[in-house]
This record gives C-alpha cells, structure tokens and sequence, in this order.
C-alpha cells in the first residue's frame, strides 16, 4: 500500500461522510441550513482533493495527456465531477435563491458532477474487469469500482430529484434527493475505506 494511495482513500473518506453526515435525517434540524450546507462544501473539497490524486497517481506526472489509459480517463472526468460538485455546494450556501437561479446556480453543476461521477466509474468498473457485466465479490479492486458505481447511481438519482420545480419552489422529490445523496456517500465511503490497508494478523506467540 502505497502512500497517495493511503491518502486518496482517507481523503475520500472524510467526504464521503460529510455528505453523508449533510444528507442524514434529522442533521439540518440539529445544526441548521447554514452548516448543513457548509458540510457538504467542505465534503467536495476533499473530494477533490483525492481526485486530483488519484487523477496523478494514473500516470505519475499532474499535467499529462492520456485518454487511451482507462485508469487517467476515468480519473480525469471524476476530477471533473468534483469540480462540478464544489460549484453547486457552494452556490447552495447562498441564501433567498429564486427556483430559476437555484437550477441553474446550484442544480446544473450537481446534474453535470453526477454525470461525471456515473462516467468515471463506469470507466472504472470496465478497467478493472475489461467487461460492461461481471460479479467477483470477493475481488476488492472490483468491489471498490463496484461500490463507486453505486454511489455514482444513488448520487445521479439525487440530482434528478433535486430539480426545483418553478410552480412550487420545492425539489422534485426532496426524499429522494436526500435518501440518495445518503445512500450514495455510505457508498464511497465504503470504496474509500477498502482503498486504506488491511490491518494484518496478529501472530500467535509459540510457547518457549
């Protein structure tokens, strides 16, 4: 285990559960609209914090051109997706935003992040696997791609619930944009935690 790996895999966690922790039931109640929205901000800064590494472990070098590599590829347009996703977090901090503006301020870069979040894993998943379909469980790079596909599908499910429907100024379905938004972070926060190093076993003293 390498040490970006360890970082890109602890950085990744720390977002996961800021979004996960900002979609919870009951957490904006608790602390309010204003840190509710400052957690999920913070979130997608570690997001991108561990794209970008990832984005650089692909290839070694931070500024390289190398779409025929699947691993670059997908890392390149998840890096992308977080980008999106500080734009939209930080656009929702604003207050008193009309349904017009909070569409195009807050849900456009959260659709277009979501998009390319369900990409690179898609991307992912096929790298690993060199299939569009397979089931290897107990094969923890799959099962890290797999847990990432997920969440990429809970977040993409989020983001069209979350679209403000102008004649009510409300989301589409706000408990889906919610249950989404949580569902999709437990689940990178479990491709995160496979990324951190098995804790070896401990070895049975023999007596003298």
């Amino acid at each position: 285990m390498d040490r970006e790996t360890w970082w890109i895999g602890v950085l990744f966690a720390v977002g996961s559960t800021c979004f996960a922790l900002g979609a919870a039931p009951r957490y904006v109640n608790l602390v309010g609209v204003a840190a509710d929205g400052v957690t999920f901000f913070v979130g997608s800064i570690f997001f991108t914090s561990a794209a970008a590494l990832q984005y650089q472990q692909a290839t070694g070098r931070w500024r390289a051109w190398a779409p025929g590599n699947l691993d670059w590829s997908a890392g390149a347009i998840q890096f992308a997706g977080t980008l999106f996703f500080n734009i939209s977090t930080f656009d929702a901090m604003a207050r008193h935003l009309s349904a017009s503006q909070e569409n195009k301020l807050v849900w456009s870069p959260d659709a277009f992040g979501s998009i390319c979040f369900l990409v690179a894993s898609a991307i992912a998943l096929f790298a690993v696997t060199h299939t569009w379909w397979s089931w290897r469980p107990h094969d923890r790079p799959w099962l890290i791609a797999a847990f990432n596909m997920v969440g990429s599908i809970a977040f993409g499910a989020s983001a069209v619930a979350s679209f403000v429907v102008p004649d009510t100024d409300q989301p589409r379905n706000v408990t889906l944009m919610n249950s989404g938004t949580f569902v999709g972070a437990l689940c990178f926060l479990a491709g995160a935690l496979l990324l951190l190093p098995r804790r070896a076993p401990v070895a049975e003293l023999s007596p003298d």
